[in-house]
């Protein structure tokens, strides 16, 4: 009975409490819940180890209307057997924004087609990419990837085998990540020495 007393009274306190330690046991304690229980059970759910995954670059981002961003990648697309046609039919055919974050499901390697955004851990780095395929070649065992935004393709997407395939977009929630960019960013400038 006394442990359901000093639960209460501690649940009382970090709810109803407007002291600063309050909101600093519910910021830890909210991020406990998210990163131990949430995230590995929505992983769990969509077959991913990486199940969300918040958009850090403007690789993804179109910039402009359809068109304009289409004229600007065309020659690129063209050089790879994309028409405008297949783009129109793409997921995600306007990007994703830097802030989104997108709910990525695994996937079997050889259900995945042309137009398919994934995340994939390039080999030679610890951070996951999010980028669209832009080439299947089931024999030699491998994909390829291009950022909507790039001008080219990275040297790291261009033979993604399916060990680093993590999972595939299947949607997007806009502009929330920013949160986390923003407290990453903070917690970066406060690790930067200060000038005199």
């Amino acid at each position: 009975m006394q442990k359901e007393s000093a639960f209460r009274k501690f649940w009382n306190w970090l709810w109803n409490s407007n002291s600063v330690l309050s909101w600093v046991v519910s910021f830890i304690l909210a991020f406990l819940i998210v990163r131990f229980i949430f995230y590995p059970l929505i992983g769990l759910l969509l077959g991913s180890s990486i199940p969300l995954v918040v958009i850090e670059s403007g690789s993804m981002e179109h910039f402009a209307d359809f068109d304009k961003w289409f004229e600007a990648q065309q020659e690129d697309y063209a050089r790879m057997s994309i028409t405008e046609e297949q783009v129109q039919e793409w997921h995600f055919r306007s990007g994703l924004n830097k802030g989104d974050i997108a709910i990525i499901k695994g996937e079997d390697f050889s259900k995945l087609e042309v137009g398919d955004v994934i995340v994939f851990r390039p080999s030679s780095q610890n951070k996951a990419v999010i980028h669209r395929v832009v080439e299947v070649n089931q024999q030699a065992g491998y994909v390829a990837t291009k950022g909507d935004a790039n001008i080219g393709q990275l040297s790291v997407e261009k033979r993604i085998t399916e060990d680093q395939v993590e999972g595939i977009a299947i949607l997007r929630i806009p502009y929330i990540g920013w949160i986390k960019l923003a407290f990453v960013q903070a917690i970066l400038e406060l690790k930067q020495p200060q000038g005199i």
